[in-house]
């Protein structure tokens, strides 16, 4: 009977040092998660109790805390990135309409002759042109990154569709003085793409060959036993690592030059359409040859 008593009291003894003990955690981990909500600490749950379904717990909580700090910097990434956007469309926006502006002054002017007034007219055309595909594009990015952006997935023969795109480009390689290497297998490759979407992206590429090469263009499409790739290659003068690795950021060409090539959206727009359809596009540079890779994984 005392050997009954003795046991019962011994097991009552472990079961309030137990709750005592995992009060005293739950404190403890309740003044760190108060600290860490008010910004005063960025560490993690410690805890000294050693406890199977607390450590889980503390586990879980601390899954939660690096989910959210990512989370942070994600958004923190993402609102720079909206800021340098907009910082970069209202200095391409205020090009053209200072242009358009300056030369409507100029053409209220009864000076000038009717040459002149020629002149300046193809100047403010020329400015509203450039003007509306850069509104174009950006609203087309916008669209094209939404959530529920539309594809028509369909069965497509990629070699086809790949040279109908470079035949639209027969008379800008003419004007450019480039012949290009083209490298297209004659077997069918048939592949599950958005028809469309897919002519975007190849037009795009080759816009970004042709306008930036130094004379020379190569178009491939290489088939493996796990992948297809597009590769579409120009030579190039000066490019640096950094500036290739900033290609399919918005408004890339912004910061270089602003020679008024394009509007600096036509590889961003490539990048968003191919993660659509589960492709990757990616850039190389190796002996002053610039190379844009697509590719999808089989």
């Amino acid at each position: 009977m005392l050997y009954l008593f003795l046991t019962v009291m011994i097991a009552f003894v472990y079961v309030l040092a137990r709750l005592y003990l995992l009060k005293k955690e739950i404190k403890n981990t309740t003044r760190q998660l108060h600290q860490l909500n008010q910004n005063k600490t960025a560490k993690k749950i410690d805890i000294s109790y050693h406890d199977s379904d607390f450590e889980e717990l503390a586990k879980e909580i601390n899954n939660q805390i690096d989910l959210t700090k990512k989370k942070e910097a994600e958004k923190r990434s993402t609102e720079n990135e909206l800021k340098q956007a907009i910082s970069h469309i209202s200095h391409d926006i205020r090009t053209p309409m200072t242009s358009i502006m300056g030369y409507i002054q100029f053409l209220e002017s009864e000076e000038i002759s009717s040459e002149m007034k020629k002149e300046y007219i193809a100047t403010i055309k020329n400015s509203a042109q450039r003007l509306k595909v850069l509104l174009e594009d950006f609203f087309e990015l916008s669209i094209i990154e939404q959530a529920d952006y539309p594809l028509k997935m369909e069965k497509v023969r990629f070699n086809e569709l790949v040279l109908e795109v470079l035949f639209g480009f027969y008379e800008e390689f003419n004007k450019r003085n480039i012949e290009p290497a083209i490298h297209i297998p004659e077997d069918d490759i048939i592949m599950l793409l958005d028809s469309s979407a897919t002519k975007r992206v190849i037009e795009n590429l080759v816009v970004n060959a042709i306008r930036y090469s130094s004379g020379e263009v190569i178009i491939q499409l290489q088939k493996s036993k796990t992948s297809l790739q597009l590769k579409v290659s120009n030579s190039v003068d000066a490019l640096s690592e950094q500036e290739v690795n900033q290609m399919f950021d918005r408004f890339y060409k912004a910061d270089l030059t602003r020679t008024g090539k394009g509007t600096g959206l036509g590889l961003p727009i490539a990048k968003s359409l191919m993660e659509k359809m589960n492709g990757h596009i990616y850039a190389e540079l190796k002996d002053n040859q610039l190379t844009m890779i697509c590719e999808w994984g089989f």
